[in-house]
This record gives structure tokens, sequence and C-alpha cells, in this order.
């Protein structure tokens, strides 16, 4: 845990008692503050009681005796309207935080030759890849590394501050609207394509957001930013005048460095073309090697790994190494197993059409399972795509409306996961060559699942079941 000190004996409130506002209230009381609690769930109140907290009904709390709202990221702060405890804690002039703001000022409150290094990657998506490639080339380079924020362990939980270790922490665009002077070493924005637009009120909000990962960064901190989209670009643009301290990481041929106009001369320019990374123009590997990371998408992430890994101080050797030897992530473009001549694929993080798009764009043919709770626009965009799909087999609530849209692209309703990838299977397995099942919903997994790691691990047992071999078994 990371005590946070500067609220010693001073009430704050806390809302939302999932995983980050329980371990900020935690963290709070390690530092001798008086944490309040409060969530709309019972069950999560009785939870906070146990553990010895004070829980306090704060739709009727006197809010002048707080010195600040700790919101939980999934609480409103300005779209679609307010969280009631917003307007409450704006009507008292107190201010609004979350635990990336709390880990933030734990940091900044150490002797200066005594505060860990941070790494903060934020993005549509990539970024739960990136953070985790990141913390790998990191260990394996010989340094001490705690891996967490939104992905995996909330950030407060993580190991207290040494000298000399490094946090990599993947932060949300809920998380950076809930920060005020949190500022990274080295900050990466992987993408920005439409997401939550409800939370942040159109994409002009939602692109705001992820730029203040940037935003309290020193004259020493390194700013990468991933400019192959609009949104991207321009933010890259407003950072020109950083200079050296801006690596722009593109996997477009056309963003070559030799064709940039005046205002990026002085920035650095990592490469991931065709899957060959080059930094400055110097050729670094070739990411074919890296069967952990296929695609294009891969490829900028592993752009962003090892800029930041350089950054830190990393070698050139232990950096490529590092890239090389990257396990993968569990349910993003995870082998999970093989029968016969088929591989499944486990993307079930892909929860929107982009994320799907980078999972079937790395196969020229594949079974595509797909479908859940989906998003605005459904699977419209992945239109370019059909050809590549051999047949899709359709889950959840999305089922009905994704098959409309597919035409004439073979396509069965399976309804369930267990379902799908047996039809799936079997259909690989009928053409007698080499294929590929991939999982990749293009929707959240609400309708049936908890959230997507429950999704993948119900894909990884329907495989297992069919009698698979586990990806590394015999």
């Amino acid at each position: 845990m990371i005590p946070v000190p500067g609220f010693e004996g001073r009430r704050i409130a806390v809302f939302g008692l999932g995983r980050s506002g329980l371990t900020a209230a935690r963290a709070l009381k390690a530092g001798g503050a008086l944490p309040v609690l409060w969530d709309d769930s019972v069950s999560s109140r009785m939870q906070a009681e146990a553990e010895g907290f004070a829980v306090e009904d704060l739709t009727s709390a006197d809010w002048s005796g707080f010195a600040a709202l700790v919101l939980a990221p999934g609480a409103p702060l300005t779209h679609p309207k307010p969280h009631w405890s917003v307007d409450k804690a704006k009507a008292a002039g107190v201010e609004i935080i979350g635990d990336i703001e709390l880990f933030a000022r734990a940091l900044a409150a150490l002797p200066q030759a005594e505060r860990p290094k941070v790494v903060a990657i934020t993005g549509t998506n990539g970024k739960s890849t990136t953070t985790a490639l990141i913390g790998w080339v990191l260990k394996q380079a010989g340094m001490t590394v705690h891996v967490g924020g939104n992905i995996g362990i909330g950030v407060l939980a993580l190991p207290a501050p040494t000298p000399g270790a490094v946090y990599v922490i993947e932060v949300s665009s809920y998380q950076l609207d809930l920060t005020t002077s949190f500022a990274p070493d080295v900050a990466i924005l992987t993408n920005i394509t439409p997401d939550h637009l409800d939370r942040h009120g159109g994409m002009e909000g939602y692109a705001a957001a992820k730029m203040r990962i940037f935003g309290a960064q020193g004259p020493e901190s390194t700013a990468l930013v991933g400019i192959d989209d609009p949104y991207g670009l321009n933010i890259a643009e407003d950072l020109a005048g950083r200079g050296d301290r801006l690596t722009l990481v593109t996997t477009h041929k056309h963003h070559h460095w030799d064709d940039w106009r005046i205002g990026f001369e002085k920035a650095r320019a990592i490469t991931a073309i065709d899957g060959k990374l080059a930094s400055l123009g110097e050729y670094v590997c070739d990411l074919a090697i890296a069967r952990s990371l296929p695609g294009r998408h891969n490829a900028q992430n592993a752009a962003f790994a090892w800029a930041a890994a350089r950054a830190l101080g990393v070698s050139r050797e232990a950096a490529v190494e590092g890239l090389l030897t990257f396990p993968g992530l569990a349910h993003r473009m995870e082998h999970v197993a093989t029968l016969g001549r088929v591989r499944f694929i486990n993307d079930s993080k892909a929860t929107n059409a982009d994320a799907a798009r980078q999972a079937l764009s790395s196969y020229e043919r594949s079974f595509w399972i797909a479908g859940g709770r989906a998003k605005a626009g459904g699977i419209d965009d992945l239109e370019d795509l059909f050809p590549r799909v051999a047949e899709a087999f359709l889950i959840g609530e999305a089922a009905g409306p994704f098959a409309a849209r597919l035409g004439d692209t073979p396509h069965r309703i399976s309804g369930d996961m267990t379902n799908a990838v047996r039809q799936a299977a079997e259909a690989a397995a009928a053409t007698g060559r080499e294929e590929v099942v991939l999982l990749s919903p293009a929707a959240a997994s609400f309708d049936q699942y908890p959230d997507f790691e429950a999704r993948g691990e119900a894909f990884r047992a329907a495989v297992l079941a069919l009698g698979a071999t586990p990806a590394g078994g015999s």
C-alpha cells in the first residue's frame, strides 16, 4: 500500500467503494486522514464497516467539514450529468479528486532523491498491452517495477515507494479527469477513437481528458504520442514546443519522419512500419519474431514500450530482448490453445469495433466469434474487413443486429459462448487448413458476463473442453 499524506486529521469523503474507492480509503487512513465512506450498494457499505471505516450517508452529510471528495471513476464528473456527490462537493467548495491524484500527491511528498519514476499510459485501445509490455521489458532489464492502475491492481494498493523503483500505470479518461498534479516521468497516449462519449460530452471532451496526462509534466519529462489518428496528431501539434522531449509514434508510411512538416523538426520519431521497428530512422528489430505481438496495433504498442524503456535508461539490447520475449497479455490477442491445425485466439478485451479491427486485421482469414452488448455504431466500421471473415458466430444481445449488418458474409447466430466455440471449431477443422478461431467481440460483455475477463475465461474453458492443447502445453 502507498500511504497518502497531506490530509492528517481531516475528514475526506469517499464515494464509490469498488476496487479504487476502498483502496483509496485504506491509503488515506494509513496517511492519517479520516475517510468517511458511502456507496449506493448495501453490501459495499457493509464491507467498509467490517474493515472499521466510518460509513455515513453522504446525501445528508455536512459537506463543509470535508477537505476533499475522492470520487470513484465510475461516477460521472460532468456528463451526462454530474453525480449528486459532485454537486454537493462543488456547492461546499470541496475539491474533487481520484485515486491517481492521491498517488501523485503521495509521491510528491517524498524527498526528490527518494521518488520513484512513473510511466503512465492512456488511450482508447492498446493501453493495457502497452502497460504490461513496458512492465515486462523493464523487469527483464533488472529494474524494480510495479504495474497497476486501471489494469490489475489499483494504484494505491501497489507496494510503497522505494528509490529507483518504477511504477507503470494504466490510466483511464475517467481517472485523468480527476487529476490536477499527476506528472508522470514518461506519459504515453496510444491513440484516440470514439469511446465513452456520453461521459465526456463528445469527442472534444474525451480528447481533452486524455491530454491531461501531459498537463502537469515537468521540463525533464517525456511525452510519447501516437499520431495514427487525427486526434493524436492534433495533441502532438499542441506539444510540439517540447522539442526532443516529445516522441511521435507511427505505424503509417505517410507519417515517415522525412515527410513531416516544420514544427516537428526537434521531436523524435519511432516508427513501426510493416513490423519493422525503427528509432530516429535507425533499424531496431523485426517484430515478426515476437510471437505475442502480431499485427500493426501491437507494433505500435512495441514502439511505445521501446521508447519508454530507452527514456528510462534501458540499453538498446535489453529493450529489444524484452520486446521479443514478451509472453502476451491475457484476453488481448492471446493464443490460448491449438486443436489440430486450428489456433484459438482470445481477444475478449476488444469491447468496441476499433479494438476488434486490430485483431481482424492481423489475420488474412478467421472464424470470428463476435457479439455481446453493442456500442454505438456496432460493427458498421468493420465492413471493409468482412472479406477476411470465413464465417462469423454471433452471441449475446448483438447477435441479431450483427447478423443483419454482416449481410452476405457467412454467419450464424450461436447464442452463447459454448455453442459458438464448438461451431467455429468444427467449421475451421473442416477446411483441413491452418485456421484461426478468433474471439474479438466488438461489444461489451455485460449482457452475459460481469466483465471481459470472465468472457475470455469462458472462451478458454469452452476451447479446452474440446480437448485442445493449451498454448505452451504438450
